[in-house]
């Protein structure tokens, strides 16, 4: 399968899957080498498992389906959907965990489609939900910022961590995750969000420990560094502008919308923008050209309708961060608004 970028009428330059998804990969590495920076080096243990697991599991349905197994191994999808996922999850979740998300991507939301191309829904955030909706305790174990955690933890105690669920020292995730000041510290989407439902405002959570500067500042620089490698992608023309411009335009302008009605309930535009998977999402999830829509206005469409489902899901919904339930409800509307979006035919009319 191949994807075509025109720089003009008269010259056509071919860029063919495998190019394509080494491009995303490069682009991928400003984000998780900060992440590594600010989190910690766990990260990669994930990462290392995720392709593992995409690369057997895509060869062996490969093997059972009877087609070519090498050639489709080079073309990097299954390593970057398993990427994707691995960098979506707490970077100490146990082993089985990203193992079965990423199986689950590969062999149920890929293959059973029909392999690359086929899918309707996002392996990646398909399977992340299935983990997050599975395994709740394991996918809310995110660690604090490295400047803010009461252990140092080296290779090796991240290793044992992941396998076994106890430090060299026998120290458990739980006891990881705990802040110097002896509090247990969640993501700054999840910390706003568990703090409205005690009846605390957005001033009054930001005045406490549980929503540290240091543990702001990791999530926004995270973000900024996936910009980074989207804006890569954009001047490489891997992708195109429509759906992450239409998805931050959106975000900002519906959380605009709600922290106008009430600033002490509703997080601003800056926040939910570099909170959470807001770049990622934005340049790396959404963009998927399998099932995203297909024609201009269908894609501008789509990223709004991520960004609505997103921002209402953080403000009012039961979970702190929403980028992958947007992406599978958007995707099973992509056949509508392509239906609908789709141009006319030169020197006909509509009907």
């Amino acid at each position: 399968m191949a994807f075509f970028n025109s720089t003009s009428p008269y010259q056509r330059t071919k860029r063919r899957t495998p190019q394509i998804m080494q491009m995303v990969l490069f682009a991928l590495l400003p984000g998780i080498v900060i992440h590594s920076y600010l989190f910690g080096m766990a990260i990669y243990v994930q990462v290392l498992l995720a392709i593992v697991t995409a690369l057997i599991s895509e060869a062996a349905f490969l093997k059972i389906r009877k087609r070519p197994v090498m050639a489709s191994l080079k073309d990097y999808s299954a390593a970057v959907t398993g990427i994707l996922l691995a960098i979506s999850i707490p970077t100490l979740a146990p082993w089985w965990v990203i193992v079965i998300g990423t199986a689950f991507s590969i062999i149920i939301v890929k293959h059973l489609y029909g392999g690359l191309g086929q899918n309707i829904f996002n392996p990646a955030m398909a399977g992340y939900v299935v983990l997050l909706i599975s395994f709740p305790v394991q996918m809310t174990a995110w660690l604090p910022v490295q400047s803010m955690q009461a252990f140092t933890l080296s290779i090796n105690d991240i290793i044992h961590l992941i396998f076994t669920g106890f430090s060299v020292d026998g120290y458990s995730v739980t006891q990881v995750k705990t802040s110097i000041d002896g509090v247990t510290l969640a993501t700054p989407l999840e910390t706003i969000r568990n703090a409205l439902h005690t009846g605390s405002t957005i001033s009054e959570t930001l005045k406490t420990s549980l929503f540290s500067f240091d543990s702001l500042q990791g999530s926004q620089w995270v973000n900024a560094a996936f910009l980074l490698g989207g804006i890569f992608l954009l001047i490489k023309q891997v992708i195109h502008w429509y759906i992450p411009v239409s998805f931050l335009v959106g975000i900002a302008i519906i959380s605009l919308a709600f922290f106008m009605v009430d600033a002490e309930i509703y997080s601003s535009p800056i926040y939910h923008l570099f909170s959470g998977a807001t770049m990622l999402g934005a340049f790396f999830i959404l963009t998927d050209p399998v099932t995203a829509s297909t024609t201009v206005k269908g894609r501008i469409i789509y990223g709004l309708i991520c960004a609505l489902i997103v921002v209402i899901i953080r403000n009012v919904g039961g979970y702190p961060d929403a980028v992958a339930f947007a992406v599978l409800l958007a995707n099973m509307c992509v056949p509508l608004i392509d239906y609908y979006s789709k141009p006319n035919i030169y020197g006909r009319k509509r009907k």
